[in-house]
């Protein structure tokens, strides 16, 4: 008998649906692992950020509007202060003159003589006296505005005492103080006196916690150059109320 000749061909065929069927039960075996195996998924956290003011009401300020934002999620949005320039304050001298009559005795013959007339004193405007900072001639100079003209040093003025406050004040404190949603004044009068040194510091706010805040930030405001008036040395009064609001 003669043996058959295996022909490759055809062995190939038939272990081709062998592999199938290996195939086949791998891919079953991939899906049913992934469908028990449970993916993790990336939690994405965004952190929201918004910069805006605190207002400063009588020279110049910008509010520092504070949002009250849910517990689980403390996030506090600050609004910039706009700061406005307050009408000056016109001081009326109330001071009058006080006249003194002399009497004279009667002659017989009464001797016309003349009077000589009056005339109104001088009145000098004493530099003892505190200044209003709107009132004065000379305004105090903030650290980093010297050798401005009186107009820029004005403007620099405002703006340092802005970036001053948006810097140093906890907008978060008046959330942790509980108050309600609304709108809120601080407010804030200091004297800068011969020296430049911040002195006479008083403050009124909605929260004993605030006053504490805001007396940190104005004791930390760098010493000035101090006013003039007359090219001499004066206190000036200043004042700045802190508006912002809680939502």
């Amino acid at each position: 008998m003669k043996e058959e000749k295996k022909n490759p061909r055809k062995q190939l065929e038939k272990f081709s649906s062998i592999f199938t069927q290996l195939g086949l039960v791998l891919t079953l075996f991939v899906v049913f692992v992934s469908l028990e195996h449970e993916t993790e998924k990336d939690l994405n956290v965004a952190i929201f950020t918004n910069h805006d003011t605190l207002e400063t009401v009588f020279t110049f300020s910008r509010p520092v509007v504070i949002k009250k934002i849910e517990k689980k999620v403390k996030k506090v949005v600050e609004k910039q202060v706009i700061k406005t320039i307050a009408p000056p304050k016109i001081v009326k001298n109330t001071e009058k003159l006080v006249e003194t009559l002399i009497k004279i005795p009667v002659d017989d013959k009464p001797k016309i003589a003349a009077v000589p007339e009056k005339t109104a004193p001088t009145v000098i405007p004493s530099v003892e006296n505190t200044m209003s900072i709107n009132n004065v001639q000379n305004r105090p100079v903030f650290k980093g505005c010297e050798g401005l003209s009186e107009e820029e040093n004005k403007k620099c003025f405002e703006k340092k005492i802005q970036q001053h406050v948006q810097r140093y004040f906890n907008v978060e404190l008046a959330q942790d103080v509980g108050l309600r949603s609304g709108k809120y004044k601080i407010f804030t009068q200091f004297i800068i006196d011969k020296s430049g040194v911040i002195s006479d510091v008083k403050i009124r706010a909605p929260h004993k916690r605030l006053e504490k805040e805001t007396n940190k930030v104005v004791r930390k405001i760098p010493k000035f150059t101090p006013g003039k008036q007359n090219n001499t040395p004066v206190k000036v009064k200043y004042t700045l109320p802190i508006t912002f609001n809680v939502e």
